[in-house]
């Protein structure tokens, strides 16, 4: 059973230098999007995200950092994302098709592959993403 205090873990990357940047950029308000694979949703058996919803923000050492809420949850498919979105993401890209070209380079690698359970597995302008607005609600 759990308590009122515990939430989801709200997880980007995997643990190492791409997670540390992505929850720095959170917690500088500069990252307020981000975006997964349906897929990997679908294999981890694991819930969309619900407007309103809080999770814990987890650094690489498995710390929970911050509180975020969910503000926004969209299904498209990959070629529907917009600037907006890549921009909010704040990892620098200046167009969708930086942005695409980053995201791909992490869903078709080695870790997300086998966590897909898929080592052929790659994307294109079909392929069903969850892109997701929050907000931190608390940090530290």
């Amino acid at each position: 059973m759990s308590s009122s205090n515990s939430r989801k873990p709200f997880l980007l990357a995997f643990p190492g230098p791409l997670r540390d940047q992505l929850v720095a950029a959170v917690l500088s308000g500069e990252k307020v999007s981000t975006t997964g694979l349906l897929a990997d949703y679908e294999a981890a058996r694991e819930e969309l995200p619900v407007i309103g919803e809080r999770s814990g923000l987890i650094d690489s050492d498995g710390r929970e950092v911050a509180v975020i809420e969910v503000t926004d949850v969209r299904v498209l498919p990959l070629g529907a994302v917009d600037l907006q979105h890549a921009l909010d993401e704040g990892e620098g890209y200046g167009s969708v098709a930086e942005w695409r070209t980053g995201h791909e380079r992490f869903w078709h690698s080695a870790k997300m592959r086998k966590a897909l359970g898929n080592p052929e597995f790659t994307v294109d302008d079909e392929t069903l993403v969850v892109a997701e607005r929050f907000r931190v609600v608390r940090s530290g």
